[in-house]
């Protein structure tokens, strides 16, 4: 009898052993999964939010690094401000017509190529061109590039020849290489095959050169008549921008009365450096850039309006 107690006994204390091995597992199990979820948790944020996905992570630290990086180049280049950003080019189109006054005979009916002032648009921008090409300053393309600012540029072949190297390094930053004649002149003062001689003979050094012939000229001095808007066309040309501003190392000079930025204002400059000028490239676009940065404008590209 004593026998059977002692083997119940036995059986009764494996049973506990086993059912206390159970537990152990099953709150070993229960505090590795609190830790999973926990962990996971430390992934997805706070109840009710969703951490974001890696690309928008990763697009959010490259917008940062760029503003640093361009913080620092308004530094380095000693800007009072950080240049603002354009806003993106519209969906939609301005059209382009001639500014009022500035029409020729046959204007709409033959479709000759508008000559503007400015771009219709309600955004803070203005649009950088820069004429013909004489100044060749290294630094002007760092300093434009460094400060991702757009510009366009008008050459005549008689102040680049002698670099075409030059501006090819432009056109490779994504700059838009246009049509100022083959050598400067007096447009209406010359004949109308003349004219055309000049318009159409830099659309064949454009072509050679940088592998295209542009839309966009610009008549020097900004000087044109009717020949030279109908020589313009036959060479391919669509647009003739000419300006509202001029800026210089040391000043600004406006065509309206009011002696004030627009929104959509085209702003000329030239290539010049201190032979011509009481300071260089870059201090014209530190001067430029102060300007309207101070008024509220950032620079857009002229092209993505056309």
């Amino acid at each position: 009898m004593r026998a059977v107690v002692q083997n119940d006994k036995s059986r009764a204390s494996r049973r506990v052993s086993r059912a206390s091995r159970a537990t152990t597992v099953l709150a070993v199990a229960a505090l590795a999964a609190g830790c999973a979820q926990a962990e996971d948790q430390s992934v997805r944020g706070a109840p009710g939010q969703q951490a974001p996905p890696a690309r928008a992570v990763d697009g959010a630290a490259k917008a940062r690094e760029a503003r640093a990086a361009l913080a620092a180049a308004a530094k380095r280049w000693k800007l009072d401000k950080v240049p603002l950003t354009a806003p993106a080019p519209p969906a939609k189109k301005p059209e382009i017509e001639a500014r009022e006054g500035f029409e020729v005979d046959g204007q709409e009916e033959d479709g000759l190529p508008p000559v503007f002032t400015t771009v219709p648009t309600k955004e803070k921008v203005v649009f950088l061109t820069i004429d013909d090409g004489a100044e060749k300053d290294p630094a002007f393309l760092r300093m434009m590039s460094e400060l991702k600012i757009p510009y366009t540029v008008f050459l005549t072949d008689e102040e680049i020849k002698d670099d075409y190297g030059y501006f090819k390094k432009m056109q490779a930053r994504g700059i838009t290489l246009n049509n100022h004649t083959l050598s400067h002149p007096y447009l209406p003062g010359l004949s109308y095959e003349d004219q055309k001689r000049e318009i159409c003979g830099m659309q064949d050094v454009m072509e050679k050169r940088y592998g295209k012939r542009p839309v966009l000229f610009r008549p020097p001095y900004g000087n044109y008549n009717r020949d030279t808007l109908r020589a313009a066309k036959s060479c391919g040309i669509r647009y003739a921008p000419i300006w509202s501003e001029e800026v210089y190392v040391d000043h600004w000079e406006y065509r309206e009365w009011d002696q004030d930025l627009h929104p959509g204002d085209i702003v000329l400059t030239h290539f010049r450096g201190e032979d011509d000028w009481d300071g260089t490239m870059t201090d014209m676009v530190r001067r430029f850039l102060d300007r309207i940065t101070a008024d509220g404008y950032a620079v857009a590209r002229l092209e993505d309006y056309l």
